[in-house]
């Protein structure tokens, strides 16, 4: 039976010790941090990551990243071949930056799937980092979710998808930014992104200088053991069949409205997924509104709270507008085509 714990009003330590406590002796606890949910276990203890794979449904191949709460426990499961580690903490951490290093042996292989790296990451929320810091262990944590569908924004979401597969649930309101933390490969020499999240491009760019994205970004990787998480596998699925119309405005709007009216004659429930700027357009009582198309952190917030609400309205299809945006999008691009399973309609 999983425990409840509500924390929007703040910490009652004596239940945060407990849940800790869970977490060190083998337990999972789910628990908010600024990017989404995350499933804790206690990542030294293989039986305990397990569990994880188990409740979430998750590939073992699809490696977790690890989550600390201090310098001293990063230097306990990565070694530290690179000074530009203490650059990006100095600047990035506590936040939603995951930093891939070298793995040290006290960390449980199937953390890694076997590689011999580790991505860890100090989270900016002070739950997730007193939950970490009672445990007194590293924690592995993917999302709190089923495997392959949308990531966890709300304690309300991991109970829709994992009550009663894991030992305590703490609710710590909506998470900040919605999508999934930046993972930066500092185990080879050059900085390489594996996967976009909510540091940008721009703010690595200027700590670092040079940087640059893995082809799997944007090309997809299959046949191979992923570096990261989100690199290999269909991802942040709605139940609908979500679909990207990408073009110029007035093309995608056309194309969308006449893709919505053949769908609808065949009676299937279609949804519509559009910026503010663009909803008038759009004649449905399924229309949800990502936000501005200027503004990649309020879109990147409402991602996945809005693809659940697809599931919510019952819709067949989900059509979604999308267009030729810079890199402070490419987080959000990233995990709509994910989503989407590249299921992209071109419209010139």
């Amino acid at each position: 039976m999983t425990i409840i714990i509500d924390a929007k009003e703040g910490i009652d330590y004596e239940k945060l010790e407990k849940a800790a406590l869970i977490l060190r002796e083998g337990g999972l606890v789910a628990f908010p941090t600024e990017t989404v949910y995350g499933l804790g276990a206690n990542a030294l203890l293989k039986d305990a990551v397990d569990k994880i794979f188990w409740a979430k449904g998750r590939p073992q191949d699809n490696p977790l990243i690890v989550h600390i709460s201090s310098k001293e426990m990063l230097e306990m499961c990565a070694e530290i071949t690179d000074e530009k580690v203490y650059v990006l903490i100095e600047r990035f951490w506590p936040g939603p930056l995951t930093i891939v290093l070298p793995k040290k042996n006290v960390v449980a292989d199937n953390v890694t799937a076997g590689l011999s790296t580790v991505g860890v990451r100090m989270p900016a929320n002070k739950i997730a980092l007193e939950l970490i810091r009672l445990s007194g262990v590293p924690v592995a944590a993917p999302s709190a979710n089923v495997s392959g569908k949308p990531s966890p924004t709300e304690a309300k979401h991991v109970i829709e998808d994992l009550m009663n597969k894991v030992d305590v649930i703490i609710d710590g309101g909506k998470c900040s930014f919605g999508l999934e933390s930046t993972v930066v490969d500092l185990s080879g020499g050059e900085a390489v992104i594996l996967r976009p999240g909510a540091i940008s491009y721009y703010a690595l760019k200027e700590v670092l200088g040079n940087i640059e994205y893995s082809k799997a970004v944007v090309e997809g990787l299959s046949g191979s053991v992923p570096r990261s998480p989100g690199m290999k596998y269909k991802h942040y699925a709605p139940d609908a069949k979500l679909i990207i119309v990408k073009g110029r405005i007035d093309k995608r709007i056309d194309k969308i409205n006449e893709m919505k009216k053949k769908l609808e004659l065949k009676g299937y429930r279609v949804g519509i997924l559009c910026f503010y700027e663009t909803a008038h357009n759009f004649d449905s009582q399924y229309k949800l509104i990502l936000g501005s198309m200027f503004d990649a952190k309020e879109c990147g917030r409402n991602l996945f709270s809005l693809l659940r609400k697809f599931n919510q309205l019952g819709v067949d299809y989900i059509l979604c507008e999308w267009g030729e945006f810079n890199l402070e999008f490419l987080a959000l691009e990233n995990r709509l085509y994910k989503a989407a399973a590249n299921n992209i309609v071109e419209v010139l």
